[in-house]
């Protein structure tokens, strides 16, 4: 996300966090504990977002650990830039087979916004590569992402 949209967003946040709490109001006008209930929304909602990045991200591991007798490829992969498509965020990843004969690749895809800040990953499986020839595959995000979102490899496992 660039830095105007991460206004943007906080400024949609603090107006709906202002609504709720006008809304929540007695009938004399005064506060009936709102501010501390749309603070407790809000913090809920920050806590979800990261426990949705947290299980995309214990998911990507385990597809890894399942990957059995990989060797460390990630000289062999490169990202591309990321799109959209269909409302998620996608990467094209090349891979390049090092070795003299086909390998099957399993690479992480962690998806970050521009203050480094880990947003999604997600598991790619590239499968008979052919050595030294590159082949494409797509990574797709779990979840919806806006804004400046690059895509990096986190790991990248060869069999």
């Amino acid at each position: 996300m660039t830095r105007r949209s991460v206004r943007g967003a906080w400024a949609v946040l603090l107006t709906a966090v202002v609504a709720s709490a006008a809304a929540a109001c007695t009938d004399d006008g005064s506060p009936a504990g709102t501010v501390s209930k749309a603070a407790s929304a809000v913090e809920s909602a920050a806590s979800r977002g990261g426990d949705v990045v947290a299980s995309a991200s214990a998911a990507a591991q385990e597809k890894l650990q399942n990957f059995k007798n990989g060797v460390n490829a990630g000289k062999d992969v490169k990202a591309g830039a990321v799109t959209e498509q269909g409302g998620r965020a996608t990467a094209k990843i090349t891979v390049t087979n090092s070795t003299e004969s086909a390998k099957s690749y399993i690479v992480q895809i962690n998806f970050r916004d521009p203050s480094g800040n880990l947003l999604d990953s997600t598991v790619v499986t590239v499968d008979d590569v052919q050595p030294g020839t590159p082949k494409d595959a797509t990574a797709r995000s779990n979840r919806t992402l806006a804004g400046d979102v690059t895509a990096e490899v986190g790991r990248a496992l060869r069999h």
